[in-house]
């Protein structure tokens, strides 16, 4: 990912942050039959490794977990993104030299995936998961809840897989290079809009040199 260095996220801590708020994920494998990609909602675990490990599972069907990658798996975590138009930007009234924009978050995380087919680790993973975005509920579900000969059998349509991070990579492009000026008419613009994500992008801006 081609990231200046105005927008370079390097906290490990906001990094982890930005992964769990994406929620879902886009799975890369380089292969010989070419590239490959699932969406995938993955779990991270922070303390396992030197950038963290991510968990998940996919379908027995799909033939990527089949395909043996070449090199580093990629797990693309994609934020809150949206349209800049110029005409937000107070320069363009000085000068009118100004373009179209986006703004976005993304993570990119690389490793050397591994799937496996162990029943006992593929119940505790897809435990995890649920338990990750059912625990917000006032009646969470449980994978407990369902008789357990079909979970049994549901776990065998599932295979996991586990990607420790080799490496990691940040980008927060909220306008960082823009001034003052500018920065606040683009986050005003945003703030404006009917479509919710461009409110929460607005959000994310710095509006001021602090």
């Amino acid at each position: 990912m081609y990231v200046p260095p105005a927008f370079r996220e390097y906290d490990p801590a906001e990094l982890h942050a930005m992964m769990r708020e994406a929620r879902l994920c886009n799975f890369v494998t380089a292969t010989a039959d070419g590239l490959l990609s699932t969406p995938l909602p993955l779990f991270l675990d922070p303390d396992e490794g030197e950038h963290g490990t991510l968990y998940g599972h996919l379908a027995r069907a799909n033939s990527q977990w089949k395909t043996p990658p070449i090199g580093e798996a990629l797990a693309i975590f994609m934020g809150p993104d949206a349209y800049v138009s110029p005409s937000w930007y107070a320069t363009k009234q000085e000068h009118g030299k100004v373009v179209p924009t986006w703004n976005y978050t993304a993570v990119h995380a690389y490793g050397a995936v591994e799937f496996f087919e162990d029943a006992d680790r593929l119940l505790e993973v897809v435990s995890r998961l649920t338990n990750l975005y059912e625990r917000p509920r006032a009646e969470p579900w449980a994978v407990t809840d369902a008789p357990e000969p079909f979970i049994k059998a549901q776990l065998k349509g599932i295979v996991g897989l586990r990607l420790p991070i080799g490496r990691i990579e940040g980008k927060r492009k909220m306008s960082q290079n823009r001034s003052a000026e500018d920065r606040a008419g683009v986050a005003k613009g945003l703030g404006e809009s009917d479509r919710p994500t461009d409110r929460i992008v607005a959000d994310l801006i710095p509006v001021d040199d602090a």
